[in-house]
């Protein structure tokens, strides 16, 4: 009888081990056919009552990573580091890549290389991702100092209802809401503030989506042109963006050497050659590996928006909204963790200048964009000769002329939060805080200032010019 038992305890006991063991053969069979959908719940189950597995943290690190849940594969995939396991080298170094850990990331990459020392295949994957992690280490190094003021997180089917803009900056609308044959086409329609021009993007079979442009003839819209030379411009390109110049374009695309899905690119149009100059892609933290799209400015209100869906849920994107500057300046820090959250937009406070209220900024950026925000008699007074004042950028006839009156609006801004900065690191000196930084800090943005306005000055002097040259 004792031996009896003895056999049904070891039977009990070796049953469990060989369901783990086949659903272990199950899971791996599911996801070497990359059939995640079936895999994952096998894995989940056998990580429940084995959460050291290294086989089963490493597929559902590889599963999570390919799904987008890239916080989440982190886990799984480190343990799987720990334990050894080759692929797990890989995924990691391109999610610590991601995350712009990129010394976590050459560590993995080297084990990779060691782990696959004849494995020709193996160590070509290999090169591409260091390729990919160098691109990206050398944007983030030029992360931009841009003030992001807020964000918010919407459905990407709704995330229009982030952008209020005003009258002047245009509007913005879904493509398949004005051409209503083009249902299954999502992305965005521009139209200017006049409402005569439209810019969107339309689906080809042979070069993907493409941008164009239609005017308005008599009643209808009508002459479709193509924005850009198709064979010059690669990869899909959608969501314009036209700045109140008539002259800068923002777009998204995912060719022109963009570091992941969709990246921001502007251009502008050359009215000697009339043509579009050669895009030029925005650094970071308006770009990232992940989609990025929807640049808009309003210079009107001084703000801008972007869409990104970076570390977002499926089916969900983050407005972010900012302020525009005349100048790119790069972030200067000797601290690579510091400028690494920055480019990846890690707090947006960080972003922040302390003697700034942003307050009202925020408050605007979300009004209505029916609410008028500017005087009735104009935007602006700009005096053109004795008999002629324009108070719009509407009224300029000259296409150069209202670039560079364009350029002195948005300069005049700069200088606006410039003074404003100055009054409060003064206030900061006058109340005592009068070390050297300070005041160092004060010269260099008196100097600014003043060179500012002096070139605000030239460029309206240079507008002036150029609108009595070509007009009267």
């Amino acid at each position: 009888m004792r031996f009896k038992y003895i056999i049904i305890s070891l039977l009990s006991l070796i049953a469990p081990i060989s369901l783990f063991g086949q659903s272990i053969n199950d899971a791996k069979r599911l996801y070497q056919e990359k059939n995640y959908v079936e895999a994952k719940p096998i894995l989940e189950e056998v990580y429940s009552s084995s959460p050291n597995n290294s086989e089963a943290n490493n597929m559902l690190g590889v599963i999570a990573f390919e799904e987008g849940e890239y916080l989440k594969a982190r886990k799984y995939l480190e343990l799987a580091s720990q334990k050894r396991v080759t692929e797990s080298y890989l995924y990691l170094g391109r999610l610590y890549s991601l995350l712009y850990m990129f010394d976590d990331a050459e560590k993995e990459f080297v084990k990779y290389e060691k782990a696959n020392r004849r494995n020709k295949v193996a160590l070509e994957n290999l090169e591409n991702e260091r390729e990919v992690a160098n691109k990206l280490q050398r944007m983030v190094n030029r992360t931009e100092n841009i003030q992001i003021i807020d964000s918010i997180v919407v459905p990407k089917s709704d995330f229009l209802v982030a952008y209020k803009l005003s009258a002047s900056s245009g509007y913005l609308q879904p493509v398949n809401q004005f051409f209503k044959n083009q249902i299954t086409n999502d992305k965005v329609l521009f139209t200017n503030e006049r409402k005569d021009k439209i810019y969107y993007s339309l689906e080809d079979s042979i070069n993907g989506s493409k941008l164009y442009s239609m005017e308005k003839l008599l009643d209808d819209f009508g002459n479709e042109k193509p924005l850009f030379e198709v064979s010059s411009h690669s990869g899909n390109q959608a969501y314009p963006f036209v700045m109140t110049d008539g002259v800068t374009i923002y777009f998204a695309s995912t060719g022109n050497e963009s570091i992941g899905g969709y990246d921001i690119f502007v251009t502008r149009y050359n009215y000697n050659t009339s043509t579009y100059l050669a895009p030029n892609q925005l650094n970071m933290p308006f770009n990232s590996p992940f989609n990025d799209y929807m640049m808009v400015i309003d210079d009107e209100k001084g703000i801008g928006w972007f869409a990104s869906d970076r570390f977002q849920p499926d089916g969900y994107v983050c407005v972010y909204t900012f302020i525009p500057s005349q100048r790119i300046v790069l972030i200067d820090s000797d601290n690579e963790e510091y400028i690494a959250g920055r480019a990846m937009i890690s707090s947006i406070k960080d972003s922040w200048d302390s003697a700034i209220d942003y307050s009202d900024l925020i408050e605007l950026s979300k009004r209505d964009n029916n609410i008028e925000i500017s005087k009735s008699a104009g935007d602006f007074e700009f005096i053109i000769n004795d008999q002629v004042t324009y108070h719009t950028l509407s009224d300029f006839k000259h296409g150069a002329a209202k670039t560079l009156f364009s350029q002195s609006l948005e300069l005049e801004k700069n200088l606006s939060q410039m003074i404003i900065k100055l009054d409060g690191l003064r206030e900061q000196y006058a109340n005592g805080a009068k070390n050297q930084e300070i005041r160092t800090a004060i010269l260099n943005l008196e100097n600014s200032v003043n060179t500012t306005k002096r070139e605000v000055e030239s460029l309206k002097l240079r507008a002036r010019n150029e609108e009595i040259r070509n007009t009267f």
